[in-house]
């Protein structure tokens, strides 16, 4: 299958990722002003340890903000807590984690698969019926592949698959690299939330990045 030109590909869409929900009570505003910064398709809701009680509470402070845009709420690695904290899916880490979960978030709910760290996991979570991979995220000790590794693998899978693929950016200047190579989502990292600048303002700049602009030809 021929490679789409840049000028014929749908503009790609963000993927907010927030950072492991604690007890902060400044986030919920932080988060809805990023949402209404700029065109947001997901939001991927990291839990931080606590009693499952908890969990779901914080989950559901900030589930408002979140729908109220239309955006899908994805659980990182959660998808026994789906259902009661009324979150649309579960991005799932590895392929274990996605085989062995799969069928209980499927058909109603999304079932992404996070970590795919070779071709081979990632075409697996497709026949099983992924509604996204994830390349380039982080692990569990913030380990990463090579950013030049994780564009090709995009572009390998643009290629063949029509299972939409998310690009993690871990910076601003990754953006409209993952978005030029063909990623259908970037997923933005750490540095929205971090509080060097404002997190609306991060999310504008990148929504502005994902505009592909034609080559010029002399």
């Amino acid at each position: 299958m021929a490679s789409q030109r840049e000028d014929e590909r749908p503009q790609p869409r963000l993927y907010l990722v927030t950072p492991p929900l604690a007890d902060s009570a400044g986030f919920p505003d932080a988060l809805e002003a990023a949402l209404g910064a700029a065109d947001v398709a997901a939001v991927l809701v990291r839990i931080a340890d606590d009693s499952e009680s908890t969990q779901i509470k914080r989950v559901k402070a900030i589930a408002t903000a979140i729908q109220n845009v239309e955006a899908a709420l994805i659980l990182d690695n959660r998808p026994d807590l789906v259902a009661r904290a009324r979150a649309d899916g579960a991005h799932l880490r590895g392929i274990e984690a996605f085989e062995a979960a799969v069928g209980e978030l499927k058909p109603n709910g999304i079932a992404g698969a996070g970590e795919m760290l070779t071709r081979h996991d990632a075409m697996l979570a497709a026949e099983r019926g992924a509604d996204y991979v994830m390349f380039g995220e982080p692990d569990s000790s913030g380990h990463r592949q090579p950013f030049d590794l994780i564009l090709e693998r995009i572009e390998w899978w643009q290629d063949v698959f029509q299972t939409p693929c998310v690009g993690f950016a871990a910076s601003l200047d990754e953006v409209p690299l993952l978005a030029r190579t063909g990623a259908d989502f970037v997923a933005l990292g750490d540095f929205v939330f971090d509080g060097k600048r404002t997190a609306s303002d991060i999310v504008a700049e990148a929504a502005a990045a994902l505009v592909i602009q034609p080559e010029r030809t002399e």
